[in-house]
């Protein structure tokens, strides 16, 4: 909870998009180009996945150009048709027949209407003509002629309903499929028309199933789906795709699927599927809350594009195609002549011929093949979209850009590899838009934020503590940039001076460029030295550099750290007077006091200058005891507060002194080494050294000498054990004093 509190307003600003991907989802907010996307996903996908290989159960009679040239133009009569009918079943023995096209009114064209007026007027004295005209009836009567070529064959007659103004009614519509009182009271969503243009009476009672070839045209134009079922006059329609289905089904009953109440409410009137019933076999056809069903289709479409066998009516009439060639196969009568106006543009083509397009549906339902969005497509987006939006709007602030990279695309990957395998192994065809662009956009408004907001205070804290912390701390500031300030604290810290010996006396005999050159390599060593053990740098003044450790990145181990600092660079100052010696130049001496307690750190000077630093007693006390160093002939001072904290170095207690500005004396110590380092004659000298300072403390002066001379012999040049060889000689002068606390009183800085 801490993290998102931290980072509420980039988790906010993550959120914008999946609330308007969400208001879209549901139709509060359209965004047109998203919808327009989603078809082009769909597009995109079906053609990628589409078999491009032909059915070889589905045949396109075709009337084209070829057969409008051998043949007449278009309308032929019907008698042709008639003539094409008995060819295709006497000869072919085909399985059924469809027709893409209506036949809603009179065919006229033999000429038997003429006849029969002059039969009743100008020709009605002449017996002859009148029964020569009655035994030519029957064959100028085209309608007649192709109803007999209809009847009892499995043919599929073909209509279309319309929602022109004035109710648009003629010919005769085949018996509805289901009705109103089928649907359990339920108001669907299907489309629904106020008239139609169906087969004329003679032909609709010679071939009584029919299928509307209806198809819906996107807002963009383009077809996709096809109604299964239409409404016109609360009574419900199949379409032509359907009907020929049925028929080869056994004419199976339509009934209505709902989605499982015992899940959804009574109150969802969502169709889910189209249930064809035959005894105790079922077979459900999805569909979307249209009543609709995708086109699946297998190949661009037209004659050459290999998804269905096309053959001209011209080559059917000539007797050109080879006997049983088109034995037990499904024949669809329509047209690719351009002048007859059939042509569609589809998600797979542009100048796609209607008639294939029912062709597909058929070899889908033949297949089980049914591409559907399915009504509860809203709750999948919605869904979709409140998980995805919240991992991301979660998760992206609180990862580097690397990862909130990786993480943008893995739910994209997640999102887009769920929707493929939804739609190729389950036909489902689920909105993909709004999620892809809410990722996207989540991710570019979360990373702009983070460059654009975020970024900037970075920047501002890294320049701010730049020059003073190291670039490893400054990179862990960064990440947390509101837990870091300028602003004043009292905190727990070890703070460091450290002074260049000799500086004076060097000054006076080095050139100033020299001078300058020996005192930046010499404090660039030092420097890095500090920075590399997590040390602030404070200050330079002169020859001495002041740091500390804890702030403004919390340290807990910054006593150890400030020690470990101090000898790494009481060492390195060795190796600086080698290479001086070697040149020639001026060798160098460091001391340094180490202090640690409660010191304030924050911003502090003037209006016009200012400087992260400390003050406090605590920061006096270290700078004190760099002072010392010199007196005791070491390098290295540190405070008993220091050494409490730093105990995995071998450590040996200097003495106990009361420095001016303080009454109370504190221990002061020098480090000889890492413990585990510390070598065996040290070891013997430190536990020597101790029993020394027991007995100093004690007064008893017989044994320091002892012990002083077995020190002396250890380390003939330690300074201290000269310095502590003059104070004894001075005690012993002194009466013994019972209040005496052992501790050195120093009164300058």
């Amino acid at each position: 909870m801490k993290l998102i509190a931290k980072h509420w307003a980039r988790i906010a600003v993550t959120l914008i998009p999946v609330v308007f991907a969400l208001l879209h989802s549901v139709g509060i907010v359209r965004i047109g180009v998203l919808n327009r996307l989603d078809d082009i996903i769909y597009d995109a996908r079906l053609r990628a996945t589409m078999p491009s290989s032909l059915d070889p159960r589905i045949v396109i009679v075709d009337i084209d150009e070829k057969s409008l040239a051998e043949v007449g133009h278009w309308p032929w009569g019907r008698n042709k048709l008639g003539h094409m009918m008995d060819v295709l079943f006497e000869r072919h023995h085909i399985a059924l027949a469809g027709f893409d096209m209506v036949f809603a009114e009179r065919d006229d064209s033999s000429g038997l209407l003429k006849l029969d007026e002059l039969a009743r007027t100008e020709l009605k004295d002449q017996p002859g003509f009148t029964e020569k005209l009655r035994q030519l009836q029957p064959s100028l009567d085209f309608d007649a002629v192709f109803a007999k070529s209809l009847e009892n064959r499995p043919v599929v007659m073909g209509y279309y309903l319309t929602s022109d103004r004035g109710g648009h009614i003629v010919g005769d519509l085949p018996k509805p499929v289901l009705s109103k009182s089928d649907l359990q009271g339920r108001a669907i969503h299907a489309f629904s028309w106020t008239g139609y243009g169906a087969n004329i009476e003679k032909l609709a009672r010679a071939a009584p199933m029919a299928g509307h070839f209806n198809s819906i045209s996107d807002g963009d134009g383009v077809i996709r789906s096809l109604p299964l079922l239409a409404e016109f006059g609360d009574q419900y329609y199949e379409s032509l795709a359907l009907a020929m289905f049925r028929v080869l089904a056994g004419m199976p009953t339509v009934e209505a699927g709902f989605s499982d109440e015992r899940f959804l409410s009574r109150s969802y009137q969502g169709l889910d599927r189209v249930l064809l019933r035959q005894g105790d076999k079922v077979f459900a056809i999805p569909v979307d809350e249209r009543v609709a069903t995708l086109v699946p289709f297998r190949g661009p479409g037209g004659p050459t594009s290999g998804s269905f066998q096309y053959i001209s009516a011209a080559d059917v009439f000539a007797d050109r195609v080879p006997a049983g060639s088109l034995k037990d196969k499904i024949i669809l009568i329509g047209t690719t002549a351009p002048g007859l106006m059939d042509m569609r543009v589809t998600s797979v083509g542009e100048t796609y011929p209607g008639v294939e397009t029912h062709a597909n549906l058929l070899s889908g339902l033949l297949d089980g093949n049914v591409l559907v969005k399915p009504d509860y497509a809203l709750g999948y987006e919605v869904f979709l979209l409140t998980l995805a939006g919240l991992i991301l709007a979660l998760g992206l602030p609180m990862l580097s850009a690397p990862r909130a990279v990786a993480l943008s695309v893995v739910t994209l990957v997640v999102m887009v590899g769920t929707n493929f395998w939804l739609h190729g192994s389950y036909g489902l065809v689920l909105p993909l838009a709004s999620a892809i662009t809410m990722a996207i956009t989540a991710f570019a408004l979360n990373m702009s934020y983070g460059y654009f907001v975020e970024s900037r205070s970075k920047r501002e804290l890294a320049h701010l503590f730049g020059t003073y912390v190291p670039p490893e701390l400054v990179d862990e500031m960064v990440k947390d940039p509101d837990s870091y300030s300028m602003k004043a604290t009292n905190r727990e810290l070890t703070v460091m001076f450290c002074d260049m010996r000799g500086f004076t006396k060097m000054s006076e005999r080095m050139e100033p460029i020299q001078l300058q050159e020996l005192l930046t390599g010499v404090f660039s060593r030092l420097t890095s030295i500090i920075r590399s053990n997590r040390g602030t740098i404070d200050k330079y003044m002169g020859d001495c550099v002041m740091a500390f450790w804890g702030a403004p990145v919390e340290t807990a181990e910054h006593a150890r750290l400030a020690v470990k600092s101090a000898m790494e660079m009481a060492n390195a100052v060795r190796d600086i007077n080698q290479d001086h010696r070697a040149r020639g130049l001026p060798e160098i001496g460091i001391g340094i006091g180490l202090n640690t307690g409660f010191m304030c750190v924050g911003d502090m000077g003037s209006n016009i200058r200012r400087a992260y630093t400390v003050i406090g007693d605590a920061v006096n006390l270290g700078s004190r005891l760099e002072g010392l160093s010199k007196a005791y002939g070491v390098d290295i001072v540190v405070s008993e507060s220091t050494r409490k904290l730093a105990m995995d170095f071998a450590w040996q207690e200097l003495d106990r002194v009361r420095v001016k500005g303080k009454d109370q004396a504190v221990a002061i110590f020098w480090p000889m080494a890492p413990a585990d380092r510390l070598s065996d004659e040290a070891s013997s000298e430190l536990k020597a050294w101790n029993g020394f300072i027991k007995a100093y403390r004690e007064q008893n002066w017989d044994q320091t000498d002892v012990l002083l001379v077995n020190l002396i012999r250890m380390n003939a040049k330690k300074y201290l054990y000269q310095l502590y060889s003059e104070r004894v000689a001075s005690m012993r002068l002194l009466p013994f004093d019972p209040e005496w606390d052992g501790a050195t009183n120093f009164e300058t800085k």
